[in-house]
């Protein structure tokens, strides 16, 4: 990362430590670079990020009251080891056995007493050298996770919650859509979309300046999709597989090799098609119109995923222009 991108940034979730018998390890190369990139900007705040899809050991590490001290104790020691300024906890999900990770109908409550824990072993931590060490969540942005969690009382340890409203649809579904939506279009029978999420969590008991909204470097690809309607909303014959990044989106696909760029007024998002291959993502007009929610209903902010997306830096400078 660059000094000029630091600089652009208040916070960066480094992805991802795991969990097994309570205790936290990492594949995670470069670690050591941390300090040098908080050099670059002192405001800046680096957050080690447990779990990911797929990752298991959370259900465990919340079911006792021994295993949530433990497992606290543990992600802080790795914390301060590794010169982070907070954890970030990306569950997926409690309650629901997705990805061969082990679930049980208690963690809805163990996962608020888990955070209740980490939060007070992360106070006891501070209060001598004067830190407030930031304990967040990233969440699955729709209804399953609120039914899954106790949000109006989970939130209450949390600094933020950053929603997850990337993968809207995709890996899953055959019928195109965009996957990052700011607004449910007519048509969309999935319904999901980032404005829906937000007043999901915000029923749920989140206030809303706790929220952020999540926006995406990256796409999502159909093929054998027919050529109507430009592809949208069209049943293929592929799920949402990974498309593209935005590095060579820019490059290689809009306008060019066939492909045509396209934009849903209704859903404030670009697709992309070509008669035969459909693809979702985020642009620097999409990004604007997030940035302009955000500002209007009054969200703490934006995160994406990811920084290495986008080498064109054109995105990270549209987030910070449409913000200041």
């Amino acid at each position: 990362m660059t000094k000029a991108d630091a600089l652009k940034l208040t916070h960066i979730n480094v992805s991802f430590a795991k969990i097994k018998d309570c205790a936290i390890y990492t594949k995670l190369k470069n670690l050591q670079y941390i300090k040098r990139i908080k050099e670059y900007n002192p405001k800046l705040k680096v957050i080690i990020s447990v779990g990911g899809w797929g990752a298991d050991g959370f259900s465990q590490a919340a079911s006792t009251d021994d295993n949530r001290k433990l497992f606290s104790k543990n992600i802080i020691e790795f914390m301060k080891k590794y010169y982070f300024d907070g954890i970030d906890l990306d569950w997926e999900y409690p309650c629901y056995g997705v990805g061969n990770i082990a679930s049980s109908p208690e963690d809805k409550y163990n996962f608020t007493l888990l955070l209740e824990e980490l939060r007070n072993q992360l106070n006891s931590e501070g209060l001598d050298k004067n830190i407030h060490y930031l304990l967040t969540i990233a969440v699955g942005a729709d209804e399953y996770y609120t039914d899954g969690t106790e949000m109006q009382n989970a939130h209450k340890y949390l600094d933020f919650i950053q929603l997850m409203t990337y993968d809207l649809r995709g890996g899953f579904q055959a019928l195109t859509g965009h996957h990052t939506n700011l607004f449910t279009p007519t048509g969309d029978l999935f319904r999901i979309s980032c404005d829906s999420s937000v007043n999901t969590f915000f029923r749920a008991g989140v206030p809303k300046e706790k929220l952020i909204l999540g926006a995406a470097f990256y796409s999502r690809m159909w093929s054998g999709v027919p050529n109507v309607n430009n592809g949208l909303h069209q049943l293929a014959q592929t799920t949402g597989g990974a498309g593209p990044d935005f590095t060579d989106i820019k490059k290689d696909y809009i306008n060019k090799n066939g492909f045509t760029r396209f934009w849903d007024d209704e859903a404030k998002s670009p697709y992309l098609f070509n008669g035969n291959e459909f693809i979702s993502y985020d642009d620097d007009e999409s990004l604007k119109h997030k940035c302009d929610y955000i500002k209007e209903n009054d969200l703490l902010g934006i995160m994406f995923w990811h920084y290495s997306a986008d080498e064109s830096g054109s995105l990270l400078n549209e987030l910070v222009s449409s913000l200041t």
